[in-house]
């Protein structure tokens, strides 16, 4: 049986470990997943780390594959993600159903956790431009409680710290003591799909494959949906 090397974005954790315990038993093959934002696993690939499989954000992914990252025509769509919003358990839900009302909110708060820009991640790159397209850079900067991942942006709302986070839901959705209110307004929204693909130099293209097809299966469309996904297509 082959032993499979994972790169996988921080976000999918808790879906992808669901999908590979049953692949595991299902084919007898051994995975090894590494978790983190795709801008630190973009640097592990660039400093020589290998992999078998990559499952990425569609920007990474589109970049990797004009680099030859990856084995041409084994990239597969496996799940599309929201940034969300939270609010602590206890505290009311505030009106985020237009870009008015968001806007609103973001004046009205005394601190706003979200992740710091310097980590990488999906929401990480994306919500300093979109604060910055809403005029509200300077304004969020006095407000601003960043941290180093999803959860810790949650925990943050949980413990009081914030009265408002913003990351991706599947961030959200795990922590006690934090919960989702919504997705950013369609008008500012921003959704990932998350593609895998086989790597370039893989010695294990076949499993990886396999792998691969068992995320996008659509018998998963409960796990991805569990863990605040869409399953793509």
């Amino acid at each position: 049986m082959s032993s499979l090397k994972v790169f996988c974005a921080r976000s999918m954790t808790h879906a992808v470990n669901r999908i590979a315990d049953d692949f595991i038993r299902a084919s007898g093959h051994k995975v090894d997943i590494t978790f983190g934002p795709v801008g630190t696993l973009q640097k592990k690939l660039a400093a020589g780390e290998a992999a078998d499989v990559l499952v990425l954000g569609e920007p990474a992914m589109a970049l990797m594959e004009r680099q030859g990252c990856f084995v041409a025509g084994s990239r597969t769509d496996v799940s599309r993600v929201s940034i969300g919003v939270a609010v602590r358990e206890d505290a009311p839900a505030p009106d985020i159903s237009t870009a008015d009302a968001f806007c609103a909110v973001l004046r009205a708060a005394q601190a706003i956790a979200f992740t710091d820009a310097s980590v990488g991640g999906t929401a990480a790159v994306y919500l300093p431009q979109l604060f910055e397209r809403l005029g509200l850079t300077d304004e969020i900067t006095r407000k601003a409680r960043p941290q180093q991942s999803g959860a810790a942006v949650a925990e943050c709302v949980a413990r009081g710290e914030a009265e408002i986070g913003i990351t991706l839901i599947p961030e959200i959705l795990p922590i006690k003591g934090a919960r989702v209110i919504g997705k950013l307004p369609a008008a500012l929204a921003d959704d990932t799909i998350y593609t895998a693909a086989v790597a370039a130099g893989s010695r294990e293209a076949a499993a990886a494959a396999a792998f691969i097809a068992a995320l996008a299966h659509p018998g998963t469309r409960e796990v991805w949906q569990a863990a605040g996904f869409e399953r793509a297509g």
